[in-house]
């Protein structure tokens, strides 16, 4: 655990946490050849792709805390970082009062964690010999830990399919296995990376319920990364905004969400929208702070949405139609909608939270 001036115990607690790729360039079969060398080095130092930069973060012991951002904002890295995976450039954090540079052994000792997305299973072993595997890692005795891999299978209803090998499991099923075995050592803190990506809806509502459980019931501290307003809303008791590796806001989601009022948000739904929409709409309602559009796919029957934060939604509502008729830009519906995450998250940053590339 981690004290600051106030006497305020976090049990993650991230300071100035800085961390930097490079971009990698092909330079093509007879780069070599190149004679500039002072340009290549210049080209080089400008390549560099900032993937947090100063995060400083305070996460509570038993707190569920998200962290909400759209790809490639940081969440990923974050999470590497505090792992000890990756190593930052500058600043650091400390994991149950350990600093991850300093006291790897114990930072890793003080945690789980679940990668969503990356195969951390052995799809040929069953369940049961993928957690026991793993439990010899970790140097549990056999008997607690056959003790432990009963307690877990139970915990995620996978009893009666624990002898069964990963690949005839669906991936809702192999991503509880993933998170039993992040509980295996029985760990005070978890990091969930997007735990719940790729899931059915039946398999992400089972999922989420029992991670409220762990902090709930169970007193972990959990930080949970997630581009899903929703999973967040409903699971976090406090909420970071994260985005181009920055801290944009952090508070509980009910407080976050009172900073759009319940009247501003207006949502139209629209057909093969113009690449000049969003500034034609701003430019017939001076007063809107945000204007966005989020792409859909008609394809799939999805269309895409304008979102308009600013003012007051109903009386907006003529103006925006009249001017889309005027551009004969069909309308699919139009709502004035109860404020989200995702607009809060737009009206701090302009961006929405599906947008990026993984970091």
């Amino acid at each position: 655990m981690v004290n600051d001036e106030k006497n305020e115990v976090f049990s993650i607690q991230t300071i100035n946490l800085t961390k930097r790729y490079a971009k990698k360039r092909h330079k093509g079969i007879l780069g070599f050849l190149r004679q500039d060398q002072n340009k290549n080095r210049q080209q080089e130092q400008n390549n560099v792709t900032v993937a947090l930069n100063n995060l400083n973060l305070e996460i509570r012991p038993g707190e569920l805390f998200g962290l909400l951002g759209p790809n490639g904002s940081g969440k990923t890295t974050t999470i590497k970082c505090l792992s000890t995976i990756l190593i930052p450039d500058e600043g650091t954090a400390k994991v149950n009062g350990f600093d991850i540079q300093k006291e790897t052994a114990m930072v890793r000792a003080s945690l789980g964690m679940v990668v969503g997305g990356e195969r951390t299973l052995y799809w040929k072993l069953t369940a049961r010999d993928n957690l026991m595997y793993f439990a010899s890692l970790y140097k549990m005795p056999k008997k607690q830990a056959k003790n432990r891999i009963e307690e877990l299978l139970n915990m995620f209803q996978l009893s009666d399919r624990a002898d069964e090998r990963l690949e005839d499991y669906s991936t809702g099923m192999r991503q509880k296995i993933a998170i039993a075995r992040a509980l295996l050592h029985d760990p005070p803190i978890l990091l969930l990376d997007e735990p719940t990506l790729g899931l059915d809806p039946g398999f992400a509502r089972q999922l989420r319920k029992q991670i409220k459980a762990l902090s709930e019931v169970d007193g972990k501290t959990v930080l949970l990364t997630t581009h899903y307003m929703e999973e967040a809303d409903k699971l976090c008791d406090r909420v970071a905004f994260i985005n181009n590796g920055s801290v944009v806001a952090v508070d509980t989601p009910n407080r976050l969400k009172a900073m759009v009022k319940e009247k501003e948000v207006l949502e139209v739904a629209v057909y093969s929208p113009p690449a000049d929409i969003e500034g034609y709409v701003r430019s017939v309602l001076p007063d809107a702070e945000v204007v966005k559009l989020i792409p859909g796919n008609e394809d799939e029957g999805n269309q895409s949405r304008l979102k308009i934060i600013g003012g007051t939604a109903e009386d907006s509502v003529g103006t925006v139609v009249d001017a889309l008729r005027k551009r004969n830009i069909r309308i699919g519906c139009l709502n004035v909608c109860v404020p989200t995450l995702e607009d809060v998250f737009i009206k701090l940053t302009g961006t929405k939270l599906s947008e990026g590339t993984s970091r």
